[in-house]
């Protein structure tokens, strides 16, 4: 089952989505079935290299959602796309289920399997020291949601408003931000490094982690975790730790985002989508959205149909604008080798 995990990425990775018409910088999946519904995806990319990855992997038993919102560079975010999902497979297998105890190791065995990369990268590629990502999952498994996030990124439940008669659709956080522009977060922070009094520095209009990163945590980032990184001669020498009817409802929230974006820059959307890629990040970063839907009867004939059918991992493209999956691995996996 888990080389199947694999086996299945590449092939869907490339062929189950599409840019959308107009914006070379944009790729959506229209609705899929899983388990519990169906699900869409959408992805515009700003950056030069998309920082962003996301996938779904569905089976009649469980559904994984996630969503990689990488910074520093695209590696950290393309690595945890590559092997967070086959460690929460390995973990349930081994216990029987997925659990939140399974889920905390699948994050934990990624960080530390990115740790070992950086590592034996180090010499060649020593920026990989100040790559690092968010990292938003939900599973579904035995009609539980579990959803847990390292990072910014946020996980939503949009459902009916109670007693309202015209359907209203209210949004319900389920994660929390970890990011030091929240006070309790700040705090938390500073209370864990109490010798440290520049920790937490407000720069740049934000409060950052030692004047860098917004994030207090995230999969990477080595050079902030671990000292004898950041005092390592090469990284020193060659770093840079600055830094209704359903159509796919997905593609239509990013469009909404975007549009939002322009209307802060008094700009039209159509001017918006003919920035390039680079200098389109001054302008709003890389988007992701993932929208799952969870509202199919239990136990009907249609549902039990689509549970046999809800089998595959989604992704999206490695990048966006060249819109070759496999390409965006070759650097990667030569800094592996």
């Amino acid at each position: 089952m888990m080389m199947m995990l694999r086996s299945l990425s590449r092939p869907l990775e490339r062929c189950l989505g599409v840019r959308a018409g107009g914006d070379a910088l944009m790729w959506h999946a229209d609705l899929k079935p899983h388990a519990s519904g169906d699900f869409s995806i959408a992805v515009v990319q700003a950056n030069n290299c998309l920082e962003d990855q996301s996938q779904v992997f569905a089976s009649p038993f469980a559904t994984y959602v996630g969503v990689y919102d990488g910074h520093g560079g695209p590696e950290a975010s393309r690595f945890v796309n590559k092997h967070l999902f086959p460690f929460l497979h390995k973990f349930a297998t081994e216990q029987g289920g997925l659990s939140a105890d399974v889920i905390k190791k699948a994050f934990n065995a990624t960080e530390e399997e990115f740790l070992r990369l950086v590592k034996r990268s180090l010499p060649v590629r020593p920026q990989i020291a100040s790559v690092g990502s968010c990292c938003l999952v939900g599973a579904i498994s035995n009609d539980v949601l579990y959803v847990a996030n390292l990072g910014d990124s946020r996980a939503v439940l949009g459902r009916k408003a109670s007693g309202d008669k015209e359907n209203t659709v209210v949004a319900e956080r389920l994660s929390t931000d970890h990011n030091v522009g929240v006070e309790e977060v700040r705090k938390e922070v500073e209370e864990l490094h109490p010798d440290d009094s520049h920790i937490v520095v407000y720069t740049r209009g934000v409060w950052r982690i030692k004047g860098i990163i917004q994030v207090s945590r995230s999969i990477g980032d080595v050079y902030l975790k671990k000292p004898e990184f950041y005092r390592d001669p090469i990284f020193q020498q060659f770093g840079n730790p600055v830094p209704l009817k359903r159509p796919g409802i997905a593609k239509r929230l990013v469009r909404a985002a975007i549009q939002e974006v322009a209307k802060k820059r008094e700009m039209r959307y159509s001017d918006i989508k003919k920035i390039e890629k680079g200098i389109r990040r001054h302008f709003h970063d890389d988007i992701t959205v993932i929208v799952i839907y969870l509202d199919k009867h239990r136990g009907s004939s249609r549902n039990k149909r689509t549970k046999q059918n809800a089998m595959g991992c989604t992704m999206a493209p490695v990048d966006i604008y060249s819109f070759n999956a496999d390409g965006g691995d070759e650097d990667l996996l030569q800094t592996i080798s």
